[in-house]
Parts: structure tokens; C-alpha cells; sequence
């Protein structure tokens, strides 16, 4: 019986892209067909028929009973090889027999056996010609499922053309399966193709691939809202000009090409952005045209109107972009900037990088090996653009001399290596090869074939062990290469299963940890291994237990007997889960109030513990843990416990607050330090006499202080103290003796002053009855005024000397004396006066300024190169008036001056710097000097610069002078430019830092005088001569365009407007003549305002223009520019009219001729005016009656 019968329909035909000859191969479009694919009985063959053509590939998951692959019968020239994936699926693929490389012989001959069934043709195209499946089926579970992108070549996606009439170089047509959802993904792709290419692709011919290749020219957009492509080829470089839009009257227009279009880099240019012919004579003085311009280039790799990077930023012309992709398809845009402004961004230009070389491959894989050869396989790298078409593998032959030889050349990605030595390092690199060229190797990687089956290892060693995990490690046979790929497999039995030896660990590691043990279990372990030759015997068992687990926790402990104020007895059981192992001892932890920290007070076997050494009416927790091999136990519940209160302990003394008074006392004492367990609620104060033992309570109460009256002065009194709280009261401090204090002194006398100098003065004063208390200091208070003294002076001394006094002023000072029992009334006030003396220094020295040296009497020629102007703050004349001041400049001689604060210090030196003192005198001497004050002349002021006339018109004079940047600076140097007018006098133009201005609204053929000044912060240099420029004559103003009236076949009258004389100039006329596609010449020159013009040829155009002509009596003729151009229509006859129509038909063509002149400026404005009236009003209504209403 057969095991599956499968009709599959192939609706689509397949194109492939020809290896290396850049031709598309189209197959035409055939019926629908059926492929049987017939799988015979036993699974001895697979066949694919189609019409008697076999075409493929073709993909069948199948399911084998037995889970075995069936022989599959291939013609000659080609091999089957089985691939087993990551998951365990086996394929199978067919390609074309490769000869194998072995190194020192030749290929062997493989002759694969014939099919079963002679009657199929057995032929498989090669596997260049298969396109990849765009559709994997999966028929059922466990069925073969999409191939792996490592097993298939990289094709760049087919196209599918419609209605094409093409056959293959074979005659068969390509045919391809797809499925509906990929029809529709490629149908979105054709779409995306057909908007990028912008809709010109011409009708019956393919559309270009989206991988842009080499051969495949870059297009442009022509940015007009015409569709189309534009391409220009100059010297063998790609070239796109775009000239961006401007549809505003008066912006700048910029315009980019990019060339030198490369696989990574292009060169982007473009001009500098134009303005208008109408803003040339309006704007010329525009400083903002003088500005640079900063030019901003951004690309786009996301289309147009997608996000933009900026790639270079600068004043230049033209950029160089780096750094970008091979076969990208990018849009580049400029945008201009000037002081801190942005200009809009020109239009995208589009152009796509060259394709190059594949980037180098990743290393190639091991897929398997045995002793004597190994199957590599690799994955194909980014194309760059251009399809791959070979891959080169090269090897060392096992020599390790970094010598490389060439093993596989071919398109396949994956291929066998034979007749190799066992056990050995062979080492591998990859290149991959397009159109463009070979691209790197890759990094080369050493790879190893099998050996034999390895000896049996060592037993496994314990590293670490747990409760229910344990840690082996296992070293690898000694006898094993390092370069053999040896797997490990651990196998362990429990004790007392009566399972036997299970597999616990398989893989290449040297340890493995075991999990989901018991607790305290003996387990066997031994462990052998194996290679791809064999598996070995297993090592020796070696008996390993896991560690027991932590014990449970005990229960919450209770009380023994009564809870006594320093002690209680506690005791708890022992856990019900002891963990595997003996409890060696208990830990109990007691902690003081509720949130304290535990501290461990007992550790051993015992089950009950007395604790002692604790606080009266204080609250205690304590809990329990258990320790044991396996750990510490978890913490038992908390036990509460209180002790019992008791009063509170004894007091320290009370002490004195203050000084004592003559009859009162204030005391102050502080909480016992043992409070019994429970708050002190009330405090004691007993007192005892002087002559008596009696004591007898004064205060009773809660505060902490008191105040004790009724006494005797300078008598010695003792106090106790005692607390109480809800037990009672306490024991009686020990006792504290008081002696009351005396009274204060009396007011002294008024203190007597001496002078010893201008700044020193001499306090005496007498002390006062003391009133029982020996006076212990003085207090004297000093002051400038009566009401302000503040104290200087504190101490057991009769006098005190003032220092650091002013001279020759007013103070007031007072004294009090002060003992133990208080402060002594102040003394009456005392006024002393301090001598006069020599002034003090100048505090400060200033320059003086332009505008303070007019108001002041200056030299006679000032000159701040020469001269300094100073002034000064006047300072203290310390009672004697300052008669002069002495001003010293260093090695010159000191200069004397009156009693004045400025003065101007002449016969200077230019732009240098002095050091200046200043010294008061009075009567008395000479006061100090002042700080130095370092102080500079400035220098000498600039010369005139020379000036020159750079450009000039009618109207206009552009003047240069200095050898300086145009526009300004940020020199101090600065110049004023003068204007002489018609009376001699000079009018200033210009004053400022620029090196140009620019002259305007002068008369034609005038001469005119300039001079020039130059100055900086050291004052105004001297006026240049005098320069004369002369402005030209002015060209004569545009004309209007001239009038044309046909008078008959042959001739034809041309009329212009007049213009006056020029400033006496007599003005002439030229008119010129073009006909049919002809260059102007010229029809006439001289003063009349009409020509006829004769001989006309008939079925001809002409078009006139005129011009103004200035004949100057001392100069060459001026001519203006010329009128706009008429154009006068051929005279085409009817040879069946009559002449009564010929004449008709003159005058018609006259008047269309005159209807197709073109509206004036002023025609043109009034008609834009009244079509904007015209809306507005339209709106106006619109929102009168739906908005308002």
C-alpha cells in the first residue's frame, strides 16, 4: 500500500537572476499544472514528476514509523546528505557532487546506485537554478518545519512580470509555489518599488530590484510635480543637480548636486543661495548680505519627508559624506543659517551608494567530525548590493606555519573535508565573493577531528554538599587529547531505592551539581565517558551524604515560680523536628522593653535557665533557639515578662541656683538615678538652722526646683533631699550647705582723666564702701557720646589707659564697682578732649575723566599721552587744617600742590605706567603716605589710513581705507569719515569700525571730496589729505516695448516712446530686427521714433526690440538697455480669398498681435488688488451670515 498521495498546484512562475551575467531569465506563464509526488512502498524511493519535467526544489515533511530516514535514489553528478538540527529534525538535501579536497591524492569516484524504477526520469537541475521556497509546509505534527536560513543559499527576491513572452536559456519554464499571504507581501513590495521609482517605469518592461546593484544607475527626482527619473553621466561619475523651488518673491534660492557617488561616501556641493534682480539696488546696504552664511547638510534614509541627521555643518560649498551604507538609497538636503536665523531647506535629492564587496563572514561552524573528516558550514554575510556567487574556504592542511590554502570554491555553505589525521588542529578561514569583488577573510578558527574512545576517569570528587543538593567535580581522562571533544556521563544510586545506577548528568562539563536530594542520605556516584567513537567504562562508585537540615524550633518557654524585682526562673521544650542530627545545645536571648535589642544570655544543653541581674518594674522579652550539625534553628515565640517595682534610690544633694540673696535661696536638683521600676511622682526638701539640729520640711511636690525665703543674710543654712513614687519614699540625700550673700557697693566718684598724648588717655577712679562684700571688679564705659558709652574695661584695677584714641576729639567715660552680692550704680559722666595732630593718609586715588578735565582748568594742550589727571579723597585733618599735599611719582621729584584734591601731572611718557603716593600736610607736619596707586598714560593717538575708491556708479561710491576685514570688529581702532559740501565744510558720513561705506544718492559726472580720521581710547589722530572722486555719466533709462503695425504684405511700421535729452546729452535710438530663429541685427540707428521697415518675406516671424543711446560730447556713446521684444506674426494667404480678406486679415493680425503684448506693472497690480478685494468681500459675507447669525 502506498503511504501518501499529494497533489500540490503551482499557480505562480519563478524568475532567477543568472550567477554572474547580471540577465534576468523570465519564464512564461503556463497552465495550471499538478506535481504527484509518489512515496513507494517500504520508503525505498522519493520521486517528483511534473509533466515529464523534474523541477524543484520541493520540501515534504514526512514521518518515518521507525524513526529512521529511507534511502533516497539520486541521479548521477549528485550526493544526498543528512543534516540533523539543534531539535533533533533530520533533513535531507540533494545537491550536485562537489569533488572533495583530500590533501595528497585525488577525489574518489562515487557511483551512487541507479534508481528503483527506471521508468522516472532522474534528473535534479542544480541547485544555482532552484530559487528559494517562499513557503515551508508543515503537514503534520512532528513534521519537518521551515528550513533553517543556514541550510539555503541567499537569493535576492525574485519579481513577477505580468504578460511576458520570454523563455529560459533550457526552454523549460521556472515555476514557483506561493501561498496567498506571500503573494500579498510581494504585491506591497512591488507597490513600495513602483512610489520609490516615482510611477516612469515604461509598460512591458521589469521593474528594477529594491537591492540596488552596481550596473544599476542612480535617479533623481525632478522636483517640478513632473513624474519622472532624470540621469546625467559626465566622466564616468554619477551626477544629480536639483535647483530647489522658490515660490516666494525675494528669497534666496540654493542649489546641491552630489557627486563622486562611491559604495560608503559621496561629495555633496551646492551655491550660494541668489536673491532676486528687484532686491539688487534696494538691498545693497543690507549688512545682513555681509554676514557669512552657515550651510546645515542632512540625510534622510527613511524617504523624503523623514527624519533627517545632520552630517556636516560649515561655511563651504561643498561637503563630503562619510561613513554611509553600500546600495542605500539616501536623500540629502542643505539648509543655510546666518546670525542665529534658518533659511528653509532646499528640496531632498535622492541618489543611492555604489554596491562593493560582501563584508567579511563570521568564522565557519563545525557541524560534525569523525577521525578522519569534518563538516563545516557558515552563514552568508551582508551582499552590500550585489549577490553573492562563490564562497572561498581556505585551511592550513594541519601544519600550524599560518600558511593558508585554498579547500572549496563554490556557491554551497557548507562542505566536507576529508582524509584528515585524527585528533588533530586544522584551522579554517572564510571569504565570501560578488561582483564587486572578494571581501576579507575571517578570523580564522581552529577546529579538531575525533580520536578513540577515552579511558575511564578518576571516581568523582565532593566540592561542596547541601541538604538536598550535592557538588561534584570529575577530571578528564589523562590519556585524552586536549583537542578531542569528550562528553561526561554521571550516574548515582540512592541507598536502600532498589533502582539501580540512573543517569544524573550528560554534557562536556567537569561538575555538576545534583538537586532534589534527601537530608542526611547516602548516595553512590560514578561517572564515565565518552567521545564520538565510543563510551568507556565507568569510574569507581564512590558513596557521598548530604548534610542534614536545620532543626525545627523549640516552644514558646514559660515561667517557673514567682518573677522576683532583679531575677526570674524560665523553662521550654525541645522542637518536635530535631533535622537529621542531635541538638547540641539551646540559645536564650533577653531583651529590655519591647523594641531593645536581644543579647544572648545562656548557650547549652539544659531546658531551663534562671535569669538574673534585671531591673525592678522594668519589661523583659526572652525567646529560644536550638543548634544542631545542621544549623540554627528557626527563633521560638516571645515571652513577656515584668518585674515588680521598689522606691527609689537615694538623691544627690540639691544644688544652688545663682548667687545667694541676702534672704533667698534658689535650689535645683535632678531625678534619682534608680527610680525602683516605676516614676518618681513627688521630692522632698528638709532645711536645718544655723544654731539648730531640727530640720523641718520647706517643700513638697512634683518640680525639680524651689525657692527658699525668709533668711538671714550672711548665715550658713544645709538642705536634704528625697524622692518618692508609688512604693514610697526614699533615703535622704546627703547634706548641702548655703551662706547668704551680702549687698552691693556704692556709687563711686567721678573718675579723673589725663591726656598723655593725641591718642592715649589715663582713667583714675576710688573705690567705694563695699557693704559687707570685698569689691571684686571695675567696670569703665567709654564713648564718643554721652547716651553711646559702651564697656572697655573690666577688672580689680584703679585705673586704665585708652588707647588708639582720634585726635582732637570729644569723649565721655563713667565707672561702677561690683561684688559678690551685685552691681554698684554708675559713676557721673566725665568729658575729655584729645589733642590735635598731623593729618591722616589718603584713603583713595581716581583718574579724572574727559568730562571732569573740561570743567577743570587744564594745560593748554592736554594730552592724555602726556598727562594724567588725579584726584583724591581729602582726608581727617586731625583738628589742624591741611595747608598742602605732596604727590610723589617715583624718581621724578614730588611734586607740592595747595590745598586742593585734583591736579593734572604733565611732561609724561605715552602708554606707560606709574606708581603714585600722596602725603597731607597741616600745621603740625607731614602726614603718611598713601597706598601706591599704579596708574598708565595712554598712547600715542592713530594715523590716518589711506582711502581708496573700490567701486562706483552714477549714484553711487564705494570707499575702502586700512588694510582690515570689511565689516566690523571688535578693535578699539575706529574711524570717521568726512563729506565736503558745496560751501568748503566737511560733513561727517561715518563713524565707527568698519573699513568700507558705501556713498549713495550722488549726482552723475560730479566730483566730490573725502578725508578720513582714525581714533582709538588715546584720542583722535589727525584728518588725511584730501581725496576727489567723480562719479560717471548715468546710460539712459530702459524703453518700453516698441509698437508694430502692419501697413501691407511687404512692410510694416515700428513705433517707440521718446526720451529727453541728458543733462544737454542728446539721445538716438537703435533699433534691432531677429527673424524666424535667427541673432538680432541691427535695423536702424538715429534720433526719429518710427521705422518702416520693408521687404518683409512672407511665412516669417519678427520680433524688435529698441534702445536708448546717450551721445556724450566728451565721452563714447552710452547705450541702455535694451526694450522688451514684439513679436510681428507671419502673413499666411489663402490663395482662394480675395484681397478685401488679405487687407481684413492684416488688420486681424495686427490686433492680435497688439492683444498678445503682455499686461503693464501697473495693470497687473490693479488686477491682483481687485481679486483680493473681491475674496475678502466673499468672506466677510460668509462669516456675516453663517457665523455671526
Amino acid at each position: 500500500a502506498f503511504w501518501a498521495f499529494f497533489l500540490i498546484g503551482i499557480k505562480k512562475i519563478l524568475i532567477e537572476n543568472a550567477s554572474g551575467l547580471e540577465k534576468q531569465i523570465i519564464y512564461r506563464d503556463i497552465p495550471l499544472t499538478e506535481v504527484q509526488l509518489y512515496v513507494y512502498p517500504e520508503g525505498r524511493c522519493l520521486i517528483l514528476r511534473l509533466s515529464n519535467f523534474f523541477v524543484g526544489p520541493a520540501q515534504v515533511p514526512m514521518m518515518s514509523p521507525n524513526g529512521s530516514v529511507p534511502p533516497i535514489y539520486v541521479p548521477p553528478g549528485y550526493i544526498s546528505q543528512v543534516i540533523i538540527e539543534e531539535n533533533g529534525v533530520r533533513r535531507v538535501l540533494v545537491l550536485p557532487q562537489q569533488p572533495e579536497f583530500h590533501p595528497g591524492g585525488h577525489s574518489p569516484l562515487h557511483h551512487p546506485p541507479p534508481p528503483p524504477h527506471a521508468h522516472l526520469p532522474a534528473f535534479i537541475p542544480h541547485p544555482a537554478m532552484m530559487p528559494p521556497p517562499h513557503h515551508l509546509y508543515t503537514g503534520m505534527a512532528g513534521g519537518v518545519g521551515d528550513m533553517s536560513s543556514q541550510y539555503i543559499s541567499q537569493y535576492h527576491p525574485a519579481h513577477i512580470y505580468p504578460e511576458q513572452d520570454s523563455h529560459s536559456q533550457h526552454g523549460r519554464p521556472s515555476l514557483v509555489h506561493r501561498d496567498d499571504r506571500t503573494s500579498k507581501t510581494h504585491e506591497r513590495l512591488q507597490k513600495k518599488l513602483k512610489e520609490r521609482q516615482g510611477g516612469g517605469q515604461v509598460k512591458d518592461s521589469p521593474p528594477s530590484s529594491p537591492q540596488k546593484s552596481c550596473n544599476s544607475p542612480p535617479t533623481v527626482d525632478i522636483h517640478n510635480g513632473i513624474g519622472g527619473k532624470g540621469l546625467e553621466a559626465e566622466q564616468g561619475q554619477l551626477r544629480h543637480t536639483v535647483s530647489s523651488p522658490d515660490k516666494q518673491t525675494g528669497k534666496r534660492k540654493i542649489g546641491e548636486s552630489v557627486s563622486d557617488i562611491e559604495a560608503r561616501g559621496a561629495t555633496v556641493s551646492w551655491s550660494a543661495p541668489t536673491k532676486p534682480e528687484s532686491e539688487n539696488d534696494s538691498k545693497e546696504d543690507d549688512p545682513s548680505f555681509s554676514e557669512p552664511l552657515c550651510y546645515d547638510v542632512s540625510i534622510s534614509i527613511s524617504g523624503k519627508d523623514g527624519k533627517y541627521q545632520s552630517m556636516h555643518c560649515g561655511e563651504e560649498l561643498s561637503a563630503t559624506l562619510e561613513l554611509l551604507r553600500p546600495a542605500t538609497d539616501y536623500h540629502v538636503r542643505v539648509q543655510a543659517m546666518c546670525s542665529g536665523l534658518q533659511g528653509n531647506p532646499s528640496e531632498a535629492v535622492s541618489f543611492t551608494t555604489l554596491s562593493c564587496e560582501p563584508d567579511p563572514p563570521n568564522p565557519p561552524k563545525k557541524i560534525s567530525g569523525t577521525k578522519n573528516s569534518l563538516l563545516l558550514q557558515w552563514k552568508a554575510p551582508c551582499d552590500n548590493g550585489s549577490k553573492i556567487q562563490n564562497y572561498i574556504l581556505q585551511w592550513d592542511e594541519g601544519k600550524g606555519t599560518g600558511v593558508y590554502e585554498q579547500c572549496y570554491y563554490g556557491p554551497q555553505k557548507q562542505y566536507k573535508v576529508a582524509k584528515l589525521s585524527p585528533a588533530s588542529r586544522y584551522s579554517f578561514r572564510l571569504a565570501a565573493k560578488n561582483d564587486m569583488g572578494t571581501s576579507e577573510f575571517s578570523e580564522v578558527v581552529d577546529l579538531f577531528t575525533s580520536c578513540s574512545v577515552p579511558l575511564p576517569p578518576f571516581p568523582p570528587e565532593l566540592e561542596m554538599a547541601g541538604v538536598t543538593w550535592l557538588c561534584l567535580k570529575w577530571q578528564r581522562p589523562a590519556s585524552s587529547p586536549k583537542e578531542d571533544d569528550i562528553f561526561y556521563i554521571l550516574e548515582m544510586e540512592e541507598e536502600g531505592s532498589g533502582y539501580g545506577f540512573q543517569t544524573s548528568y550528560n554534557g562536556d562539563e567537569l561538575s555538576s551539581t545534583i538537586r532534589n536530594l534527601h537530608r542526611s542520605t547516602k548516595y553512590k556516584f560514578r561517572v564515565a565517558a565518552y567521545n564520538s567513537e565510543g563510551k568507556s567504562n565507568p569510574s569507581q562508585v564512590v558513596e557521598l551524604i548530604t548534610k542534614p537540615d536545620i532543626p525545627g524550633c523549640p516552644f514558646k518557654p514559660v515561667i517557673r515560680g514567682r518573677v522576683l524585682p532583679n531575677s526570674f526562673k524560665m523553662a521550654w521544650e525541645p522542637p518536635k523536628d530535631d533535622g537529621g542530627s542531635e541538638i547540641t545545645k539551646y540559645v536564650v536571648e533577653l531583651s529590655e522593653g519591647t523594641s531593645g535589642k536581644f543579647l544572648m544570655v545562656y548557650s547549652g544543653p539544659a531546658l531551663e535557665h534562671v535569669c538574673e541581674g534585671l531591673k525592678p518594674g522594668c519589661s523583659y522579652q526572652t525567646r529560644v533557639y536550638c543548634m544542631s550539625e545542621g544549623g540554627q534553628s528557626p527563633l521560638s515565640e516571645t515571652l513577656q515578662v515584668q518585674t515588680p517595682a521598689v522606691p527609689p534610690g537615694q538623691c544627690q544633694p540639691p544644688r544652688l541656683v545663682g548667687k545667694p540673696k541676702a534672704r533667698e535661696v534658689q535650689l535645683r536638683w535632678g531625678v534619682p538615678q534608680v527610680d525602683g521600676g516605676s516614676p518618681v511622682s513627688c521630692y522632698s526638701i528638709e532645711m536645718s538652722g544655723p544654731q539648730s539640729e531640727e530640720s523641718k520640711e520647706v517643700y513638697q511636690g512634683p518640680e525639680l526646683d524651689c525657692s527658699v525665703g525668709g533668711l538671714m543674710p550672711g548665715k550658713t543654712y544645709s538642705f536634704r533631699l528625697k524622692a518618692a513614687n508609688k512604693a514610697g519614699f526614699g533615703p535622704l540625700s546627703e547634706r548641702f550647705e548655703v551662706t547668704t550673700g551680702p549687698g552691693a557697693p556704692e556709687q563711686c566718684k567721678a573718675p579723673s582723666t589725663t591726656c598723655k598724648s593725641s591718642s592715649c588717655v589715663v582713667v583714675s577712679w576710688e573705690a567705694p564702701p563695699c557693704n559687707g562684700a570685698p569689691v571684686t571688679e571695675f567696670r569703665l564705659e567709654w564713648g564718643a557720646a554721652e547716651g553711646s558709652m559702651q564697656i572697655c574695661y573690666s577688672g580689680p584695677g584703679l585705673s586704665h589707659e585708652m588707647k588708639g584714641l582720634l585726635p582732637a576729639t570729644n569723649y565721655f567715660c563713667r565707672v561702677q564697682a561690683v561684688n559678690v552680692a551685685g552691681v554698684g550704680p554708675f559713676s557721673e559722666a566725665v568729658f575729655c578732649l584729645t589733642p590735635c595732630t598731623v593729618p591722616a593718609a589718603v584713603s583713595n586715588i581716581y583718574v579724572l575723566k574727559e568730562s571732569e578735565l573740561r570743567s577743570y582748568d587744564t594745560p593748554p594742550v592736554y594730552s592724555p599721552s602726556t598727562c594724567l589727571g588725579i584726584c583724591w579723597d581729602p582726608p581727617c585733618d586731625h583738628g589742624s587744617e591741611i595747608n598742602s599735599y605732596l604727590i610723589d611719582i617715583g624718581e621724578r621729584q614730588p611734586i607740592v600742590v595747595g590745598p586742593v584734591t585734583k591736579h593734572v601731572i604733565q611732561n609724561l611718557q605715552p602708554d606707560t605706567s606709574y606708581r603714585i603716593r600722596i602725603q597731607a600736610l597741616n600745621s603740625l607736619g607731614a602726614g603718611p603716605f598713601s597706598h601706591t596707586f599704579k596708574l598708565k598714560t595712554k598712547p600715542l593717538p592713530p594715523q590716518p589710513p589711506r582711502l581708496e575708491c573700490t567701486a562706483f556708479s552714477h549714484q553711487t561710491l564705494r570707499l575702502k581705507w586700512g588694510d582690515g576685514p570689511a565689516k566690523a570688529t571688535s578693535d578699539a581702532l575706529q574711524y570717521q569719515l568726512h563729506m565736503g559740501d558745496k560751501n568748503g565744510r566737511f560733513i561727517s558720513l561715518y563713524k565707527g569700525p568698519c573699513h568700507t561705506h558705501k556713498v549713495q544718492r550722488l549726482n552723475e559726472s560730479t566730483s566730490y571730496t573725502f578725508r578720513i580720521q582714525a581714533f582709538n581710547e588715546a584720542g583722535e589722530g589727525p584728518f588725511s589729505n584730501v581725496y576727489t572722486f567723480t562719479t560717471p555719466r548715468s546710460p539712459p533709462a530702459p524703453l518700453k516695448a516698441p509698437k508694430v503695425e502692419r501697413l501691407d504684405d511687404n512692410s510694416c511700421e515700428v513705433t517707440w516712446e521718446a526720451l529727453p535729452p541728458m543733462k544737454g546729452d542728446p539721445v538716438i535710438y537703435s533699433l534691432q530686427c531677429m527673424i524666424g530663429n535667427s541673432d538680432f541685427k541691427q535695423a536702424y540707428k538715429g534720433s526719429a521714433t518710427t521705422f518702416h521697415v520693408q521687404n518683409l518675406q512672407p511665412n516669417s516671424d519678427y520680433r524688435f526690440r529698441v534702445c536708448a543711446i546717450r551721445q556724450c560730447q566728451d565721452a563714447p556713446e552710452l547705450s541702455g538697455p535694451y526694450s522688451p521684444t514684439v513679436t510681428l506674426s507671419s502673413q499666411r494667404n489663402d490663395a482662394a480669398l480675395a484681397s478685401s480678406a488679405v487687407s481684413s486679415g492684416s488688420r486681424i493680425g495686427t490686433e492680435s498681435t497688439r492683444a498678445r503684448q503682455s499686461l503693464s506693472d501697473e495693470q497687473c497690480a490693479f488686477l491682483i488688488l481687485m481679486v483680493f478685494a473681491v475674496i475678502a468681500i466673499l468672506i466677510a459675507f460668509v462669516i456675516q451670515y453663517f457665523v455671526i447669525k
